[in-house]
């Protein structure tokens, strides 16, 4: 057995059967950060960076395993945005005070939307050419909407909401389809802590503007 065998197993290694499938501790270990990590996002705590981190070492190994292979690389790119995303939040505001919730501008919209056409039409290549994937285009698309996502959300943009609902309404079925029952359930709850987290943001938002409002 392998030094990367022998890390991997206790991911692996069934915890209890859910809908007929074995879900392993790497799915539970998941579950669990995963949730914490976007509840601390909704009420703007900066300790969901590093619990986040946690939870990308989990799915990484655990979507290596079921051929999601552009999900399980980009929990890399999450632990990197993490990292920024972390120092952002405390220190990228004003004079390295607190960053406050914005609105994401038209310029920025042109550019995620180009960055997301051409990030999907490459990973789909990429996915189709060097691997076994069966589900490439949801993979692909999943991946970069969820990369959007996380940028908006190292620069507390409200938007990002949007980007993370769309993004779990595909990853709910993709991940159902690859018998990863817990992982699905888990997204379906993401997207209550979505709405959930859209609303504290924008209240945040309109609170910040009435303020400047009164002050000017």
């Amino acid at each position: 057995m392998s030094v990367l065998d022998i890390i991997v197993w206790p991911f692996n290694t069934p915890a209890f059967t859910f809908a007929g499938v074995p879900t392993s501790w790497g799915e539970v270990a998941g579950f669990i950060t995963g949730a914490l990590c976007v509840w601390l996002v909704a009420r703007q705590n900066a300790w969901n960076w590093p619990i986040g981190i946690l939870n990308n070492l989990a799915f990484l190994v655990l979507f290596a395993t079921s051929e999601l292979y552009a999900d399980s690389g980009l929990q890399v790119v999450y632990v990197a945005l993490a990292l920024y995303g972390w120092w952002a939040w405390l220190r990228g505001g004003a004079e390295h005070t607190a960053l406050p919730v914005s609105r994401t501008t038209r310029a920025q919209w042109w550019w995620l939307l180009a960055a997301g056409v051409a990030g999907t039409v490459l990973l789909v290549w990429v996915l189709t050419t060097f691997s076994n994937s069966t589900v490439a285009w949801a993979d692909a698309v999943t991946t970069v909407l969820s990369l959007l996502a996380t940028w908006g959300q190292t620069r507390k943009k409200v938007e990002c909401w949007w980007l993370w609902i769309a993004a779990d309404v595909i990853y709910v079925p993709l991940y159902a389809y690859k018998d990863l029952w817990l992982t699905a359930i888990l997204y379906v709850g993401f997207m209550a802590l979505c709405v959930l987290g859209l609303r504290n943001w924008t209240r945040s938002l309109r609170e910040d503007e009435r303020d400047r409002v009164v002050v000017a």
